[in-house]
């Protein structure tokens, strides 16, 4: 398992944001989380071979693990407006961003928000519009109950904050925010003019025809469709038989995007 060179907290509009530091390098590359998660269960196989191209910031979400929770919902756009005040911060004026699932939405909102701060993006397995998730989806989404939640993402969270009702208040900010689920508008990734990377499963909750239609709206803009699941290509907790070389694959391609 990968350490951390430095781990530690800023008070970041209203909250004790978590963040953790790998290595050093020029432009650094700011890891994501999705929804339910923490930078382990999302990133913790990943991150050993993204470090090899330099420098990684992971962070933790507002009420996701070790990150507080502040008295609003969750939402998107406060997610970026979040990472980017950490930065901001941190002293760092420029970025590479890769976001998984939500926190590949929060990605886009970034790019479409705050573009200054962004150098290059990478936003796998995430949708901009509600349309954009598999048929069905929603189907019995607000009956949900934490019982519902995915034993590892229960465990990882509890493994680093072991405060049940903190874990409560995230699931049912993050179910929240995804009954809620406000649409970034085409214009919005229109605007995007960093270099990005989209990358999705073939058998993800993504649809493969929504990647595309994003391919087309943003301007400098990859797309990797790869086989697998929700989660599989970089070997979040939910999918714990992938492969490393499956892992090492996706790392790869984010490396090759990054450095082109």
């Amino acid at each position: 398992m990968q350490t951390y060179n430095k781990a530690g907290y800023e008070k970041v509009n209203g909250i004790n944001m978590y963040y953790e530091i790998y290595d050093e390098g020029e432009i650094p590359l700011v890891l994501i989380h999705g929804g339910g998660s923490t930078i382990q269960s999302t990133f913790r196989r990943f991150i050993p071979f993204l470090v090899k191209s330099g420098r990684v910031i992971a962070v933790e979400l507002q009420a996701h693990g070790r990150t507080s929770d502040r008295e609003q919902a969750e939402s998107f756009e406060q997610d970026a407006k979040d990472v980017i005040t950490l930065l901001n911060q941190l002293k760092i004026a420029k970025a590479n961003f890769l976001g998984f699932s939500n926190g590949g939405t929060t990605t886009l909102h970034i790019a479409a928000h705050h573009p200054a701060v962004v150098n290059k993006i990478i936003v796998i397995s995430a949708n901009y519009q509600r349309e954009g998730l598999i048929d069905g989806f929603y189907n019995g989404f607000g009956d949900a109950t934490i019982a519902h939640m995915p034993e590892p993402l229960k465990a990882a969270f509890l493994a680093v904050n072991p405060d049940q009702n903190a874990l409560q208040t995230m699931f049912e900010k993050d179910k929240q925010r995804m009954l809620d689920f406000t649409d970034l508008s085409d214009n919005d990734l229109k605007g995007i003019t960093s270099d990005t990377l989209l990358m999705v499963g073939d058998k993800d909750v993504i649809k493969p025809e929504h990647i595309v239609k994003m391919s087309g709206l943003i301007t400098n803009a990859q797309l990797v469709i790869l086989p697998g699941v929700h989660g599989a290509m970089i070997g979040e907790n939910l999918n714990p038989n992938v492969s490393d070389k499956t892992i090492q694959i996706t790392a790869y391609l984010v490396d090759t995007f990054l450095n082109q």
